[in-house]
């Protein structure tokens, strides 16, 4: 579970209410089913005339993936990448196909399945780089989503809170009714941008971090193939994929080592 999302959600509508709290409303003032419902409502609609029913379907497993903590552990990708390449060196390339079903990340294998079956370097790279760039145009379309989400809700607010003084000017005979009509029709607004600035848009900048991990990783694992297919020294291939790392990073061992 990633903490900041919750703590996040948390501190932005806390905060929201507690401020309003302090200057004397009442949270039951900012309840509006009807200001809801045009938010809400608009922005769903808008969000699914931008986009197709395949695209939109990923939406629920898109928030779940914001709540989960995604780690990579670079230093056991490198070591494992370390570990292939001396045993192809000492054994050669065919040897590793006995390794396959112990690789975990399908990317690694994926590669090293194409390294056994002698694909030549360019062409390697250049599959693998597809395959790279085909994810990034997948997670590029999964944040445009909650990025235009987040563009039409406030836009949606406005309009309902346009509706709310349309309404409001229609019944100008009933002074009295004035003040609390007028404060309901910027109930709208209000959702209008919090949903977009505490929900979709931060949603979206949440799976651009994970997207930019995700893409170190990949590219960091497409290295350590391209020089296991080259025959290149282990030592070398260490020193090389280490380079990617923070220097605080670089301080690992090989898996087994001593102490």
């Amino acid at each position: 579970m990633d903490i900041t999302t919750i703590l996040g959600l948390l501190a932005g509508f806390g905060a929201l209410a507690i401020a309003f709290i302090m200057e004397g409303g009442t949270l039951g003032a900012l309840a509006s089913v009807s200001a809801a419902l045009i938010v809400l409502g608009g922005t769903f609609g808008a969000t699914v005339l931008s986009f197709t029913f395949e695209e939109l379907k990923k939406v629920p497993v898109l928030i779940r993936v914001s709540f989960q903590n995604q780690y990579y552990d670079f230093h056991h990708l490198i070591n494992e990448i370390v570990r292939l390449a001396d045993q192809a060196r000492r054994e050669g390339l065919l040897s590793l196909e006995q390794n396959l079903d112990e690789i975990e990340d399908p990317f690694l294998k994926l590669g090293v399945q194409l390294v056994i079956d002698g694909i030549e370097g360019s062409l390697l790279q250049g599959l693998l780089e597809t395959e790279i760039h085909c994810m990034e145009e997948r997670h590029k379309t999964n944040i445009s989503i909650f990025e235009a989400a987040g563009g039409y809700s406030p836009t949606m607010g406005i309009i309902g809170t346009v509706m709310g003084l349309v309404n409001v000017l229609g019944h100008m005979d009933e002074p009295s009714k004035l003040g609390p009509s007028i404060a309901m029709a910027f109930i709208a607004t209000l959702y209008g941008i919090s949903f977009a600035n505490l929900l979709w848009l931060p949603f979206a900048s949440k799976l651009k971090i994970k997207h930019k991990k995700e893409l170190f990783y990949r590219e960091l694992c497409l290295e350590g193939i391209l020089s296991l297919q080259a025959g290149e020294n282990p030592a070398f291939i260490r020193e090389k994929l280490l380079v990617f790392l923070d220097r605080k990073q670089r301080n690992i061992r090989p898996e087994g080592s001593e102490e």
